[in-house]
């Protein structure tokens, strides 16, 4: 029974443990955008007063594509305050910025947006952008936590749930590693995910649309 006993007090121990803390890390990709390879590159960074910048680079000879996200860290959540979009493809550029008031539980978009997507859309306790997706299932994988998240993006928002279908093996810095793969369908799009226990970013992603692939990011270093 004292043995029962102690191994109940540990268990309770654990639970109450705060999640690993976040660490700054910068992640090399080999990408495919728009069907032309391209090089790719995800960072976090401390942002200064308790906040995190979380980014996505990624360019080829068609153009570049950049989006950032900055956020904390609330009741165990990555909460968005603020975001940016750009994109420049040959002749065309756009911009949309994304901002997250929590004192109102509202967010809105400004820049290259249709009136339609501009907000407000009301935020609820635990809602994340795209970018910090990233971030939580890298997380909630490796804890063998629920994959389902309420998501706030372009002027919407809406629930995705990810569903693991299975371990594989993937080479990652020449290395081969196991990996969880993950994935979500909704309508004609996929996004895949393979996930690696000890790497803070996800080793592969693959986003496929009516069948084709659309983006596709492979892990080369991290540090």
């Amino acid at each position: 029974m004292k043995i029962f006993r102690l191994a109940t007090a540990f268990l309770l121990l654990l639970a109450c443990l705060p999640a690993l803390a976040l660490q700054p890390f910068t992640a090399n990709y080999g990408a495919s955008w728009k069907g032309v390879s391209a090089d790719a590159t995800i960072t976090l960074s401390n942002a200064g007063n308790a906040r995190w910048r979380y980014e996505l680079g990624i360019s080829n000879r068609l153009g570049s594509a950049r989006q950032t996200t900055v956020f904390d860290e609330q009741g165990g959540s990555f909460r968005p305050l603020s975001g940016t979009d750009t994109v420049s493809v040959l002749f065309k550029n756009s911009r949309v910025d994304t901002s997250y008031d929590w004192a109102r539980h509202e967010a809105r978009w400004t820049g290259n947006v249709k009136p339609e997507r501009a907000g407000p859309v009301a935020l609820m306790d635990g809602d994340m952008d795209a970018m910090l997706l990233n971030l939580a299932i890298v997380r909630d994988v490796v804890a063998g936590k629920p994959l389902t998240y309420r998501l706030v993006d372009n002027g919407s928002a809406r629930t995705q749930t990810y569903r693991v279908l299975g371990t594989e093996t993937i080479t990652v810095a020449g290395q081969a590693r196991t990996a969880t793969k993950i994935m979500r369908s909704s309508d004609n799009k996929q996004v895949i995910v393979w996930i690696v226990d000890g790497i803070p970013t996800p080793a592969r992603i693959l986003q496929r649309k009516n069948g084709k692939d659309e983006l596709e990011l492979t892990l080369r270093a991290v540090r």
